[in-house]
Order: C-alpha cells, then sequence, then structure tokens
C-alpha cells in the first residue's frame, strides 16, 4: 500500500524579516526540515517600492496589486538563492512534487495569485491573506505566519486590529481547517514547536 504524504504544513516569512539578522539561520532551518513544509514570502521592501511608486504615478490599486504578488515572487526567488535546498513552486501539483523529494516547498505565487479572480485587487489584502487561501487551496494542516513582533492576542481579529496582518486576514484564515498560529522569528528558530529548527 503507498504511503500517504502528510498534509502541507504553511510557513509565512513575513516581509520584515528580510533585513533581520537570523533570516539565513531560519532559511536554512526550514530548508533541512524539507517537507511537508511550504514556504511563503512576504514582499519586503520591493513590496514597499510598489507603495512608493503608486502615489508617484498614480498607479491604481489593481495595478498594485499585481506588482506587490511579483514583489513576492522576486522575494521568493531572492530566499531560495540564500537557502538552495528550498524547491520553488507555482502549482499545487509542484508543491507535491517537492514533497515527494523530500524538500520544503518556496511557493512563487504569481502563476496561482495572478490568475485568482477572486482576491480582491487592493492592499487590504497583504501576503498573510495570501498565506492563509493557499492553505485553503492546497488543504494544509497548518499556516504559522512568522513575525517580527509577537501575537498581540489570540485571535486573528485582535492581529489584524493591532495592524499585524491585514484586515481581510481574519475572514481568509476563518476558512483554514487547520491551526492558525503567529511566532516570531526567534522562537521560530530555536524552537518551532514542531521539531527544532535549530538541529
Amino acid at each position: 500500500m503507498p504511503q500517504t504524504q502528510p498534509l502541507p504544513e504553511i510557513v509565512k516569512l513575513g516581509g520584515s524579516l528580510v533585513s533581520h539578522p537570523r533570516l539565513t539561520a531560519l532559511l536554512s532551518a526550514l530548508a533541512r526540515r524539507g517537507a511537508p513544509l511550504v514556504l511563503v514570502t512576504g514582499g519586503g521592501p520591493l513590496a514597499d517600492g510598489v507603495r512608493a511608486l503608486q502615489p508617484r504615478l498614480g498607479l491604481s490599486d489593481a495595478a498594485c496589486h499585481r506588482m506587490a504578488i511579483l514583489a513576492m515572487e522576486q522575494t521568493a526567488l531572492a530566499f531560495a538563492d540564500i537557502a538552495p535546498g528550498l524547491m520553488l513552486a507555482d502549482t499545487p501539483e509542484a508543491i507535491v512534487d517537492a514533497h515527494a523529494q523530500g524538500r520544503a516547498a518556496l511557493w512563487a505565487p504569481a502563476r496561482m495569485a495572478l490568475a485568482a479572480r477572486e482576491l480582491p485587487e487592493s492592499w487590504d489584502l497583504t501576503s498573510d491573506s495570501l498565506a492563509a487561501w493557499l492553505a485553503v487551496e492546497i488543504g494544509a494542516a497548518r499556516l504559522t505566519l512568522v513575525k517580527s513582533a509577537p501575537a498581540p492576542g489570540p485571535a486573528p481579529a485582535d492581529w489584524a486590529a493591532s495592524g499585524l496582518v491585514d484586515p481581510l486576514f481574519p475572514s481568509f484564515a476563518a476558512h483554514v481547517t487547520g491551526a492558525v498560529e503567529i511566532v516570531t522569528i526567534d522562537a521560530m528558530v530555536a524552537s518551532p514547536g514542531r521539531g527544532s529548527l535549530a538541529a
């Protein structure tokens, strides 16, 4: 009887982590852990650049939405270069293929997210909500958001009220069947809960 692959677990890496001194250690640890992880990156300074350009060029929210997704794609490419053990994946099938090889998948979001007409094209939707959307799409067992700051409360509504996640995140997170949590990067590197990444 063929062995069943475990359900994927999404780890969303906030854009603010791009300049964090422990980023490389975290990426390397996640790559070593491998399947069934799926990493989702924020847009970081590349998305900040889109925000800065919008008023200067008079860009629409719809255009900025697509540009911000491409910023996430570029950040994923950068993370794949930092930690070559991660495997870029742009479809659910590619994620399954990465896991079949025992590797952690690193989501390249442009192909799926730009084709998803149900996603609002506004700044109210950020990479956090996209990670929750992907969790539903692939039936993830867990969604962990790695942030620079700790969660201000136990529920996604608390996180949105504090500005730690985007305002649409609670509604997207409500459709995730698995656990949804926030951890800090230091806690993730030291002891992620499902086995130490520092090992």
